[in-house]
């Protein structure tokens, strides 16, 4: 934790570390409370045999902002940490002030071939096996053949190769693998959020995406744009799935924008129950069961075209 001001919670995604927001973190220090936190099973948390559901996540977000005395966040989340913000959001809604999704998980099914593999079996042999030092050289030549025919899986393969190197050691994979299964099967992703995206209405939400982005669909933007009721959409033009990677100062200034000209959501505990009772403002969103957790699997949903702000972006240490 870090700095002074209105708190700012930084989940990363699946595979990933808290060093990922490494270009961000100084410059919101210096207005904000910025915690950045490593999840269970990742970078230098604990790895151990347990619960890896994004419900459990959201639970281990409550309790770490329990234990810093912190009682609301604007929450940031990339990837899979979009996928727990939005869970949390939903648990404990007088502890959200605003969402920030990046990239997101939880919004359709589509998710990289990559990711829908490591699910099946043999897939921690096939991790031990890509740290081999023969075949990361090989896989390093291909990702600079990718990106020297510019292709769109170019774009996220380092990163990606990136997040392989993270995973040294047994635990380490067993709690990679335990993560994923958790939100992908070989068909793709198995749970959404589309079903309580209406419980967004009134709170400020930011959803960003890069335009080829090839790890979790850029169509996703639309998809997820049309079903949360007022929030604004950034696609940065040319960037893959990790948007504050290529371009951290246009990112920086939508989220400092984006913090600065929306107020924080309040909402009694009466509003919340009026608006779970409600179902939505569209008659064909179902009132959700009041067992049902937000985290649930989804058959695909269609989605409006939404206005979008498109972002060009400006890579690492272009003028």
């Amino acid at each position: 934790m870090v700095g002074e001001g209105p708190a700012v919670l930084l989940i990363h995604g699946i595979g990933d570390s808290s060093d990922t927001w490494a270009d961000l973190i100084p410059a919101l220090a210096r207005h904000y409370t910025v915690i950045a936190p490593d999840l269970l099973g990742h970078g230098s948390s604990d790895k151990p045999r347990g619960d890896y559901s994004v419900p459990a996540y959201a639970n281990g977000m409550r309790d770490l902002l329990g234990v810093l005395d912190i009682d609301k966040v604007t929450l940031v989340g990339h990837s899979l940490g979009g996928g727990v913000a939005m869970q949390f959001a939903y648990q404990f809604p007088e502890r959200t002030e605003r969402l920030a999704l990046v990239s997101t998980g939880g919004v359709g099914r589509g998710v990289t071939p990559a990711l829908r593999a490591a699910s099946l079996p043999g897939a921690h042999l096939a991790l031990s096996w890509l740290r081999l030092p023969t075949v990361r050289t090989q896989t390093a030549l291909a990702i600079r053949l990718l990106k020297l025919l510019d292709t769109g899986l170019g774009q996220d393969a380092p990163d990606l190769l990136r997040l392989v190197d993270a995973l040294p050691d047994a635990a380490s994979r067993d709690a990679f693998l335990r993560t994923l299964r958790a939100v992908v099967d070989w068909r793709g992703q198995v749970v959404t959020m589309l079903d309580r995206c209406y419980l967004t209405a009134g709170m400020p939400t930011l959803l960003v995406w890069g335009s080829r982005d090839q790890v979790v669909p850029a169509r996703h933007a639309g998809t997820a744009h049309a079903a949360m009721p007022g929030s604004r959409l950034e696609v940065f033009e040319g960037a893959g799935h990790f948007p504050f990677h290529a371009d951290p100062q246009r990112f920086l200034a939508v989220l400092e924008d984006f913090i600065a000209t929306t107020e924080p959501v309040t909402r009694s505990a009466e509003e919340w129950r009026e608006l779970l009772r409600s179902g939505g403002p569209d008659a064909g969103v179902p009132t959700p069961p009041s067992t049902a957790v937000a985290a649930t699997r989804h058959e695909g949903q269609a989605a409006a075209r939404p206005r979008i702000n498109r972002i060009p972006v400006q890579r690492r240490g272009a003028p």
